[in-house]
């Protein structure tokens, strides 16, 4: 016999699938709670494309996707974006403004906004990212924008789920010399000039070329300027993945839920005391803390 919840899931996806926003944002709200495999388990896996978008504060990245969004829109799909945020320390809530950035799609039931919290995962995305991609594929959603905030190392988890990884960066030194450090370049497939009006655009595009070989595109994303031209980017790595990248993203994913786990283990920090003090030595303690995890029942990293 189902449960009311189960019920109540079963619901809730059928109505999210008909076009209800606040539907969909419930489920995505479960997915976020110790209901998450409660929502799974009524999912079919579903393929869905999902594009990284990020880059250093300022950049523009918000109003990027909003005309992106306007671009896959006036294509057919339903377009869904997940900002990824901090977690704020006192309530583990998204802090980013990005919906109130994105207001012109705000009235259009093909598009859905969400503001996910890190809450405290080890990486950049949150550890519920996988679990509301795979729920947005099964509701109709055709695209995802993932979008970070493009702040750290940890920002490079982006490329575990996205493809491409787009990043966008703005005239002048600055901005990639703070990518560079952030490791952003590394993992980036496609850069982006924005607010390419401005002095010093042309050789901030030349000297990122130089620097990594890539596509590197000009937008002003204020005026919908060079938006085709990124699409058509985008487009065309799509249709050059390969099974051996997708592969590659999924095992980088799997490792980043799976580190989370182990820090979150409780006998972690008795097993660091231990090797401290030199009473154990690191290597039987990793082995003793996989062998524990292993055996315990799955902690789910988010909360």
């Amino acid at each position: 016999m189902n449960s009311p919840l189960s019920n109540d899931i079963t619901e809730l996806i059928a109505t999210a699938r008909a076009g209800s926003l606040r539907a969909a944002g419930r489920l995505l709200s479960l997915v976020e709670s110790p209901q998450r495999e409660d929502v799974l388990a009524q999912l079919e896996s579903v393929p869905v494309r999902v594009i990284g978008v990020t880059g250093p504060p300022g950049a523009g990245k918000s109003t990027t996707i909003a005309v992106l969004v306007a671009g896959y829109r006036a294509r057919g799909l339903r377009v869904a974006v997940l900002a990824v945020d901090p977690s704020s320390p006192y309530s583990g809530g998204a802090l980013l403004g990005d919906r109130i950035r994105m207001s012109a799609h705000i009235n259009d039931s093909g598009v859905l906004i969400r503001s996910v919290a890190t809450r405290g995962h080890l990486g950049g995305l949150a550890a519920a990212v996988p679990a509301a991609i795979r729920l947005l594929g099964a509701l109709g959603y055709g695209l995802i924008l993932l979008e970070t905030v493009g702040v750290g190392q940890s920002e490079i988890e982006i490329a575990a789920v996205a493809d491409p990884t787009v990043v966008i960066l703005n005239p002048g030194a600055g901005d990639a010399i703070q990518a560079a450090k952030a490791g952003l370049l590394e993992v980036a497939d496609i850069l982006v000039v924005n607010k390419a009006d401005r002095d010093g655009a042309a050789q901030t595009a030349r000297e990122l070329h130089i620097e990594t070989g890539l596509p590197i595109l000009t937008l002003v994303a204020s005026r919908g300027t060079g938006v085709e031209e990124l699409i058509e980017a985008i487009e065309t790595h799509h249709r050059a993945d390969t099974p051996a990248r997708g592969a590659a993203r999924a095992r980088a994913q799997i490792l980043s839920l799976a580190q989370s786990r182990l820090r979150g283990h409780a006998g972690l920090a008795d097993l660091a005391a231990a090797v401290a003090a030199g009473h154990r030595d690191p290597y039987t303690a990793a082995e003793q803390l996989l062998a524990e995890a292993s055996a315990a029942p799955a902690v789910d990293p988010s909360r």
